[in-house]
Parts: C-alpha cells; sequence; structure tokens
C-alpha cells in the first residue's frame, strides 16, 4: 500500500472517502482552501497549479510533498494532470508517465496517437484563425464528395487542453464560422463530426490491465446520463472492452483510471473521441457507485497506487462481470430564463416511482443567469433508479426540458 496518496485538487467528496477508508493522504490545492483544511485537520500543502516557472515546479512541489512521505499523486481535475504526471515520473523513476500525461491534455496529440495505434477516429487538424477553420469544412467537404448547394460538412472546434465541453464549438456551416468562431478561440483543434451513440467508459486501470469497466449511457451529452448502460450497448460490451484495452495499451496507461468517450454506429463501428485520465463530469462516478455499490472515488484513488495487491483489488472494485439490477440516472438542471426568483418541483416528478431524490437549491429573489460556458454551471441534479433501461431514458428526455426556476 502506498504510504501517502497525494490528491491533485480540492474535492470534499474525495477526501470524505479516504478517511472512510482510513488511507493516508494529503490534499495539493489552491491558498484559498488551506483555511478550511487548517479548521477541519485536512492534511493540505498550498500550491499554485496554474504557475509554472524556475520556483514552482515539479521538482519543488516534490520537496513540499517530502515530509509526508508521499509515493502516489492522484489527479482528480483536468489541470492538475501534468503536475500528477511529472511526480509520479519521480516516484516511479520513470519520465514516460509525464509524457503520458501530456497525451491527455492535448487533444490532436491525443488523437494522433490514437490514429497511429489504429483506432477510428475522424479528420482533425490544428487551427489559427477562421480561415483556418474555413479550409479544413472546404476540404471535409471534399473529402465527403459533396456538390455545389448540398450542406457543408460539420466540423467542431475545441481547446487543446480543456475539460468536457468547456470551449466546444459545433459549426454546421461557413456562416457558422463566421458568426460563432471568436479570435480567443484559436489556437485549437477542428475535427469533423462523429455519428453514432455516444457514452463513455470509466476503465479502472491496474498493471497496465482493465480490472473493472463500467459503461455510461449518454442521454444527451451535457445534461443526462446513467448506469449501467443500456440492453443494446450491453450487447456491444464485448467489442467495447476490446477497444478499451487496445487503448491501454496503445497509450501505455499502467495504472489509474480513464474516461474515454466513444461513438457507436449503426454498423457497428466504434470512433474514439477522446480521454481523460480524471475524476468525469456528470456525477458519473457517484451513480457508478450507487449502482455497483462499491466506493467509486475511493477505487479511483487507490488504483494509481503500484503496490496495490490482487487482493486489495478485489476488495475494492465490483467483479468484471457485474450487472446490477438497476439502474441509476441524473438529469443536470439548467436554469432556461436570465431571471429567477424561486424553485418549483412538479407533482408529477414526486409521484414519479423512479424518482429517487435532488439537490436543487432554491435561488435568490431576482437572481441573474451568467452566460453557461461548456455544461461546468449546472444548478443541481435530479435522480432516478429504476430497472427499465427504457423508461430510464424517457424520463431524462422529459425532465431535460422541464423548467424547475422561475
Amino acid at each position: 500500500m502506498a504510504k501517502c496518496f497525494a490528491l491533485m485538487g480540492w474535492s470534499l467528496p474525495v477526501i470524505e472517502s479516504m478517511q472512510k477508508l482510513n488511507k493516508p493522504y494529503v490534499v495539493v490545492s489552491f491558498p484559498d482552501f488551506e483555511e478550511y483544511a487548517k479548521e477541519n485537520n485536512v492534511p493540505f500543502v498550498s500550491y499554485q497549479f496554474d504557475e509554472w516557472s524556475d520556483t514552482s515546479n515539479s521538482l519543488d512541489l516534490y520537496e513540499k510533498l517530502k515530509p509526508f512521505e508521499v509515493d502516489v499523486a492522484v489527479p482528480l481535475f483536468e489541470e492538475t494532470v501534468e503536475w500528477a504526471g511529472a511526480l509520479n515520473s519521480i516516484y516511479r523513476g520513470d519520465p514516460r508517465v509525464l509524457n503520458r500525461a501530456f497525451l491527455f491534455r492535448n487533444k490532436a496529440m491525443m488523437k494522433r496517437k490514437a490514429l497511429i495505434g489504429g483506432l477510428r477516429v475522424g479528420l482533425f487538424e490544428e487551427v489559427h484563425n477562421k480561415e483556418g477553420v474555413k479550409n479544413f469544412m472546404r476540404r471535409l467537404n471534399q473529402a465527403n464528395l459533396q456538390i455545389d448547394g448540398e450542406k457543408d460538412s460539420w466540423v467542431h472546434i475545441k481547446p487543446f487542453a480543456s475539460a468536457g465541453t468547456v470551449g466546444h464549438r459545433l459549426l454546421k456551416s461557413m456562416q457558422d464560422i463566421e458568426d460563432k468562431c471568436e479570435d480567443s478561440d484559436f489556437p485549437c483543434l477542428a475535427e469533423s463530426h462523429l455519428p453514432g451513440t455516444e457514452f463513455s467508459c470509466e476503465a479502472f486501470i491496474h498493471g497496465g490491465k482493465i480490472r473493472f469497466l463500467n459503461i455510461t449511457e449518454y442521454v444527451k451529452l451535457g445534461y443526462s446520463n446513467f448506469i449501467p448502460e443500456g440492453n443494446y450497448l450491453h450487447s456491444k460490451r464485448e467489442k467495447i472492452m476490446k477497444e478499451m484495452q487496445k487503448l491501454v495499451d496503445l497509450f501505455g496507461i499502467e495504472y489509474g483510471m480513464i474516461h474515454p468517450e466513444w461513438f457507436l454506429t449503426e454498423n457497428d463501428e466504434l470512433s474514439f473521441g477522446e480521454v481523460a485520465c480524471r475524476i468525469p463530469g456528470g456525477h458519473i462516478l457517484e451513480l457508478a457507485g450507487k449502482a455497483y455499490d462499491f466506493d467509486a472515488l475511493g477505487a479511483f484513488v487507490l488504483c494509481h497506487d503500484p503496490s496495490l495487491s490482487e487482493e486489495e483489488l478485489k476488495e475494492i472494485l465490483p467483479p468484471m462481470d457485474a450487472r446490477p439490477k438497476n439502474f441509476y440516472g441524473n438529469v443536470m438542471i439548467y436554469p432556461q430564463k436570465d431571471v429567477i426568483n424561486k424553485l418549483e418541483i412538479p407533482e408529477e416528478l414526486k409521484e414519479e416511482s423512479y424518482f429517487l431524490d435532488h439537490n436543487l437549491i432554491p435561488p435568490y429573489t431576482n437572481q441573474k443567469i451568467n452566460s453557461r460556458e461548456g455544461f461546468g454551471n449546472h444548478f443541481g441534479t435530479v435522480n432516478f433508479k429504476g430497472e427499465d433501461s427504457d423508461r430510464m431514458t424517457e424520463l431524462l428526455l422529459h425532465y431535460e426540458n422541464v423548467d424547475f426556476y422561475h
């Protein structure tokens, strides 16, 4: 067992998991959290992750963590992936650990690695201005053998290193490029639209092998998902597992958990979207923990430990062939007005047998809603539990459009 885990980033749920498991840890995060940590006896090292210089670097942080006897670093958020990679390179004596961390943080590098390794990916290119996006769309139109008068091929642009949907724009025409793109978007990655059913996987990895695989079915990206996957995706589980292990082997991932997104077409073809190695959004690990009855956040941390034994792995992870009886899903709620005054929970929701609970908070009087960047600031979730995945899908689609805030 590791002497001490460095939790890279502030997360109360992860801290609580470590306390329940009685595992040694220290939190590394911004100075803003230091006072709270002291008041609550949370081991803490203050660090500015957004600075990298001669005096603020992984070697400096390594020295600051020595008194805690840290030997495993765990990235909780996108912005701490390189920091954890740099520290683990030192702890394991392997510089490639840091190189692999860069793969997760640069989507263009990530796509090139996937392409070289034989994964199915869309067309992609690094672009530096609007004209670059237009040229990419023109080449995509040509590749799709489109003729004059047909609609343009869809293009997505996204930052190289942001989490989730932050900065992601879908461009359906040349005019969209003119209207939606801003100078601040560049440079970025442009990629072709991938058709098919989108879903994610959460693979807990130890010794380079997948030890437990969860599949999360997306009902609508950024709004709703449920666990485990529905019957159709479940029938493709063996195929998905093979592609997942191929991804693990290709990227040289030895320990931790990865969260890739895939697209499954009607022709049974799997396309690789992108992959992260931190806690996924959408409360996915929370749902997985409920569905499979295990401490998913604790398992996420512990799988980063190379010294974990086979017996310990079996204790913290569900069996590979586990299939829960109930599906757990949630829908993330966003106010649909610019100014809100009250929260209203519909009676039909209270009477719904699949309804589990919610954590929506009443607003201030005349509370103004800021413009949304990605899907990062929902007002809470409505949670469901039930035995029928089709009914779960219907409920999540329905309540995505219900206005809870007035």
